[in-house]
């Protein structure tokens, strides 16, 4: 069985979420095709859907990696919180016996990783993804996954800052512990909690008022 072939929209986007291109990067066509193995049709039609979705910005006649401003960031994270907290509750309802034990895997699988926070936010994607398709709600994980798209536009991870890693697992696990209970009410409460948590250490990030491990 061939390994499925990845369109360039989606191998853009990738280097863009695992930080090879980074906000302000300048993405040039001819560079993109060499690096990717396509030709420059499918890459300049995939720069054109990019930046529909404003992942990336005009700068002059280049095309740029998009950033974040603070109103921006502040907006993304409100409708991150309810969407996520919402897939959570939906989660604590509808998930299988089987995605709940996926769910309480990752979390002790990840105890490994505090340390090493390009790997933890790899995993933090994956565990989040995973309560999405929990939710079993087709066009909500359709909606996060444009937000989430638009979190790579982060020049950093919120789990870079110190001692962040093991404070998001805890709230991890606490997050599992309501979706296992089946308590919707305690599951979207603590994803929100902890979407918000991460918000406020991100902006002390920011601001220089705690250390970056990266």
């Amino acid at each position: 069985m061939k390994p499925v072939q990845k369109d360039a929209y989606t191998l853009i986007l990738e280097a863009i979420d695992m930080g090879i291109y980074r906000p302000g990067d300048r993405l040039v066509e001819s560079d993109l095709a060499e690096r990717f193995g396509v030709s420059r049709t499918p890459i300049r039609e995939a720069l054109q859907r990019l930046e529909t979705q404003s992942l990336l910005a005009r700068d002059g006649r280049s095309l740029i990696v998009a950033s974040l401003d603070h109103n921006q960031l502040a907006e993304l994270y409100v409708v991150r919180a309810e969407l996520e907290g919402l897939a959570a509750g939906l989660a604590a309802r509808h998930a299988t016996d089987e995605e709940v034990r996926v769910l309480r895997d990752m979390v002790e699988q990840d105890r490994g990783l505090i340390g090493n926070p390009a790997a933890m936010a790899r995993a933090n994607r994956r565990f989040h993804k995973q309560i999405h398709l929990a939710s079993h709600n087709r066009f909500l994980v359709q909606q996060l996954d444009l937000v989430h798209r638009s979190m790579a536009l982060m020049a950093t991870t919120s789990l870079a800052a110190k001692g962040r890693d093991e404070v998001a697992l805890a709230e991890h696990d606490q997050i599992v512990s309501g979706i296992e209970a089946r308590d919707p009410e305690a599951a979207g409460a603590a994803l929100k909690t902890h979407i918000s948590k991460a918000f406020v250490t991100r902006l002390k990030l920011d601001s220089g008022e705690v250390d970056s491990t990266l």
